[in-house]
């Protein structure tokens, strides 16, 4: 019986010892990238954007939280160059989208996370864009070192309302999609 008693209480010892801690992984933010698309009527715009700092927090093996932070003052048009590159990514700084001297981060934040199967999780998120926050909802598919997610944010839920047909009457092919789609890609 005392033989028992002993057994028991290593298996309680080691089973305290075994219990799986949250493990956080910061992102590599030389490697993580963010890239976005604009639409409007005669066209689409596309560039980058990247991380000041980011994170995926893992408890056996399956992720349960998140927190990034982009650094809106690296926002890039990628389709152009010259002076038409520098011209929209300053109106796209300004006021007029994402006011990035007042504003220079972003940040999504994870609320919720459901596993759906083969290293896809549903996330509920929190992004704040110019101070304003709003829930977004996407997919996040890990593979070993890496994550993407591909979602649509509303522009004018943040503020962010310029050429939207949505606001403005008789705006003809000068419209601007209040969507716009981001691609992030995460290595870890």
């Amino acid at each position: 019986m005392k033989n028992l008693k002993l057994i028991f209480l290593a298996v309680i010892f080691l089973y305290s010892f075994t219990k799986t801690e949250a493990q956080t992984k910061k992102i590599d933010v030389s490697k993580s990238l963010i890239t976005w698309t604009g639409k409007k009527i005669t066209g689409e715009h596309e560039g980058t954007i990247k991380f000041k700092e980011g994170e995926l927090v893992f408890k056996d093996n399956k992720v349960t939280g998140g927190n990034f932070v982009a650094d809106m003052t690296t926002l890039n048009n990628t389709d152009q160059t010259g002076s038409s590159k520098i011209k929209l990514e300053g109106h796209l700084k300004s006021d007029d989208f994402f006011s990035t001297y007042n504003f220079k981060t972003a940040i999504l934040t994870f609320k919720n996370i459901t596993y759906k199967g083969n290293n896809t999780y549903t996330v509920i998120a929190t992004l704040t864009i110019k101070g304003i926050s709003n829930p977004v909802i996407f997919d996040l598919i890990i593979k070993g070192k890496t994550a993407t997610a591909n979602f649509s944010i509303d522009r004018t839920k943040y503020d962010i309302k310029y050429g939207s047909g949505s606001y403005f009457d008789d705006l003809g092919d000068k419209t601007i999609y209040d969507l716009f789609e981001l691609k992030v890609d995460l290595v870890f």
